[in-house]
């Protein structure tokens, strides 16, 4: 038998491929959400290459009411740093779209941008990068989260937050996620050596 070559599609995986055999029992509807939400994902992720890119070269966002332009005019502004991975271990990890940390003053700042309109954000992903970054560079920087010098933003549907401006959370709501992310990240360690 000779086998037809399909280089072109080597690596990929196929929309309606059978290792994602669901799509057998999607309705004509569901096949469609499906598809919009696989390119809503597709379209979210040019639109952060587009806003680091701004935020890269300092090139402001016309307007100033959009997610896209309130987002990267603020980074700008704040002389943010882009696309930057927060490391705790293999297991606990993850890339802030725009993050500062002020060395003089220990202020910690973390901006998230969600392009979709539907799913809205959740401030516990900032809170995970918050805690990440303490237990990354906290003996660096001998920072320790208190009541007032970590700011979270989500911009989405052209708001802040959903219209309730810059989040402050309390060192007990980083230190907790911290404390777990420790506990956990043991748990996997001994499991992955007992295999």
């Amino acid at each position: 038998m000779q086998w037809n070559n399909h280089f072109n599609l080597e690596g990929q995986h196929a929309f309606l491929g059978a290792s994602t055999y669901s799509w057998l029992n999607y309705t004509p509807e569901k096949l469609k959400d499906t598809w919009s939400n696989m390119k809503a994902k597709e379209r979210g992720t040019k639109l952060h290459a587009a806003a680091q890119m701004n935020i890269n070269m300092k090139i402001r966002a016309a307007g100033r009411k959009s997610t896209m332009a309130r987002y990267i005019n603020d980074a700008i502004s704040y002389g943010m740093s882009t696309e930057v991975p927060l490391v705790y271990s293999e297991y606990c990890f993850g890339t802030a779209d725009a993050i500062l940390f002020d060395e003089k003053n220990k202020t910690l700042r973390i901006h998230d941008l969600k392009t979709g309109i539907v799913t809205k954000g959740n401030l516990k992903q900032l809170k995970i990068y918050a805690a990440l970054f303490c237990l990354e560079y906290g003996k660096k920087y001998d920072f320790v989260p208190t009541d007032d010098n970590i700011t979270l933003c989500i911009y989405q549907n052209d708001e802040i937050n959903e219209g309730k401006g810059e989040y402050h959370p309390t060192a007990e709501e980083i230190i907790k996620i911290m404390d777990k992310i420790i506990a956990f990240d043991k748990y996997l360690h001994k499991w992955n050596e007992e295999e």
